[in-house]
């Protein structure tokens, strides 16, 4: 674009230059017709008539008027070119052909120009300039990125965030009751005199932590016992105290499920109240045994709950799992026809899954007897294991539910679910002060792996720490 405007330039001045020959020989030409006219007339001297003096002085001002249109013409079209200049120099080079001065310019200089511009060769891929031996061409952007550099990246994907492990669980689980605890033994653990007075409100905390009074009159006669033994005088050395009599006291519920090597299946029933999460146990229950290498199959005995067979079908259909199931009938025939399925597919576990009921309804206590009486029949020693499912937010009412489930059908374990839910937690203690059956299993959350075997040391320190 510079060598148009050049071009543009020079083209004027000539034009001008060539108006003002034009009127010099127009003069001279003038001149001389008037010499020889007057010369043909007198015959004498040869003198310019008057006439012709006349239409020379015409002539000379008719071409200083247009050597003056001229230059005034020549000096727009030069302040018009150089103000294209300017701008085309102000503006990018990848901009200057599409610039508004350039198309003003470009009339004039369009018919003078000899040939295009020459655009320096560029690397399509970079931009780089090869060549360039012309005057005023265009120089490249500053910054010029590849083309594969200027398209979007592609989001990178989130890195997978290991899951934590159960002690982690666990911890994360029990964090409502251990900042509940925590605080209502602050005062406790806070460095002051073990007297009396700190031995009676420890004792509060431990009853309004759901620990029933049998644990909490256990533990504090364990706890005055250790303070006499080693001699302790501070009360911020009460927290070990503290932490090994509740351990001692829930060790015995630290029994975990073995299942035998055997052909038979192993048969689990499970009991409960209402909404305790039976249905939901029995399915992470199923995982768990999978993840051991055995294989499953679940019984839907609970055929009073609206949905309770859908939603054991759904656990089944995460877990890749049989469900045997009616559309009408009672638990004991459910049960009973999936015990049969079990010892004829040659399956390690059966997990029988029940209603929801009372303990203080006594006919619907007498029917879960006779699902024990019925498991009986298609396996003499079935079940092999009857556990109850508690709801560790009910507090001290799990216990009257332990003693009326053991009483009528002879528990062998317990599943405590929900712990991530209540904030006391005490539960386990007032358990294995009232009536120690052991602790199978433990929920601490909703995930599918967040139902494990209870680790008493784990579980105290998560609980005091």
């Amino acid at each position: 674009m510079p060598s148009e405007v050049s071009d543009g330039i020079a083209d004027t001045e000539t034009e001008a230059e060539s108006a003002d020959r034009a009127a010099e020989n127009t003069v001279q030409a003038d001149g001389e017709t008037g010499v020889e006219t007057a010369a043909d007339s007198t015959g004498a001297v040869m003198m310019p008539s008057a006439s012709a003096e006349a239409a020379s002085a015409e002539t000379l001002e008719s071409v200083e008027a247009e050597k003056e249109v001229a230059e005034v013409r020549a000096g727009e079209e030069t302040e018009t070119v150089k103000a294209a200049e300017e701008a085309v120099a102000e503006q990018p080079s990848e901009n200057r052909a599409e610039s508004p001065a350039a198309e003003a310019v470009e009339p004039e200089t369009a018919d003078t120009a000899s040939a295009p511009v020459q655009q320096p060769a560029t690397n399509e891929a970079y931009g780089e300039e090869t060549e360039n031996n012309g005057i005023g061409a265009e120089q490249p952007p500053a910054e010029t990125l590849p083309a594969a550099v200027m398209e979007t990246a592609p989001e990178a994907e989130p890195e997978a965030v290991s899951k934590p492990g159960w002690a982690a669980r666990l911890k994360q689980g029990l964090s409502k009751s251990r900042d509940k605890m925590a605080k209502s033994l602050a005062g406790v653990f806070g460095g002051g005199k073990i007297d009396e007075d700190l031995y009676e409100e420890l004792e509060t905390v431990l009853i309004t932590s759901d620990m029933g009074m049998e644990a909490t009159e256990y533990l504090m006669k364990d706890v005055r016992n250790r303070v006499s033994l080693k001699g302790l005088k501070d009360g911020a050395e009460l927290r070990g105290a503290l932490k090994e009599a509740v351990y001692d006291l829930i060790k015995p519920l630290e029994q975990p499920l073995v299942l035998p090597e055997s052909k038979e299946p192993f048969v689990i029933m499970l009991a409960g109240i209402n909404g305790a999460g039976k249905t939901t146990s029995i399915g992470k229950l199923a995982k768990y045994f999978q993840s051991q290498g055995k294989s499953v199959l679940l019984a839907a005995g609970d055929t009073f709950r609206a949905a309770a067979r859908e939603q054991l079908q759904e656990w089944g259909g995460r877990n890749g799992v049989t469900v045997i199931s009616q559309s009408t009938g009672d638990s004991a025939a459910v049960c009973f026809d999936a015990v049969q399925a079990a010892k004829a597919r040659g399956i390690d576990v059966v997990l029988a899954d029940t209603a929801g009921r009372l303990p203080t309804q006594l006919h619907l206590m007498e029917e879960i007897k006779k699902v024990k009486r019925v498991l009986q029949k298609a396996m003499p020693d079935a079940p092999h294991e009857i556990i109850v499912v508690l709801d560790a937010n009910i507090g001290q009412n799990a216990v009257n539910q332990v003693k009326a489930f053991d009483d009528a059908l002879g528990l062998t374990g317990l599943i405590v679910t929900k712990l991530d839910g209540t904030a006391k937690g005490g539960i386990l203690a007032a358990l294995a002060g009232n009536r120690p059956i052991p602790v199978r299993y433990i929920g601490v959350g909703e995930g599918i792996d967040d139902l494990r075997p209870f680790d008493a040391r784990g579980f105290v320190d998560a609980l005091l720490d």
